[in-house]
């Protein structure tokens, strides 16, 4: 420690031991200060010819660039909302075709149908008055021979409880009398 109160010197004032930072020296303030203007005056000259005119360039080709670029992004979305609109329609169109052609197919269809019912009836009606006329024949030729087997019934019942053969024409009366009239049964 004893070394550095040892190594300390003073520094010597100029001018007579009175000494003032020159910036704050009252006796440099005309030279600072027209300095200082005609510094100025070099960076207000240099920013405003030289400098600013390039910023602005640049901010202008932005605004036009971006005002572009907006103007595209409209006339995009106009073209795809233009297209989005034909698409719909062309969707609607083929909806509205689809559906007349699925009419027009059902209504085709009902109509051989129709005409393969109608045809199937007719053959059916034709088909039940044939089975009605042989069921009217059949039970024609049925009733004649139920009076037949009926008279050979009695006559047989007859026979076997009287032990003698019936009278043919006294079994024809009975079995006349109780027949139905005009052949209904």
């Amino acid at each position: 420690m004893a070394q550095s109160d040892t190594t300390q010197t003073e520094v010597g004032h100029e001018g007579g031991g009175h000494s003032n930072f020159p910036p704050f020296d009252a006796s440099t303030f005309p030279a600072q200060i027209l300095w200082f203007f005609i510094a100025f005056g070099l960076l207000y000259w240099f920013m405003s010819k030289r400098a600013l005119p390039q910023i602005g360039a640049v901010i202008e080709n932005r605004k036009a660039r971006i005002a572009r670029d907006l103007d595209d992004a409209t006339a995009m979305q106009q073209k795809a909302d233009a297209a989005a609109a034909a698409h719909e329609k062309t969707l609607a169109e083929a909806r509205a075709k689809a559906q007349s052609v699925a009419q027009a197919a059902r209504d085709q269809l009902a109509a051989e149908s129709e005409g393969k019912r109608k045809t199937l009836e007719d053959q059916l009606a034709a088909r039940l008055a044939e089975a009605e006329r042989q069921i009217a024949g059949t039970r024609a030729e049925a009733m004649t021979n139920v009076s037949q087997i009926a008279r050979e019934a009695a006559a047989a019942i007859v026979e076997r409880l009287g032990g003698r053969p019936a009278d043919p024409a006294a079994v024809a009366a009975a079995v006349a009398s109780v027949k139905p009239a005009s052949g209904d049964a």
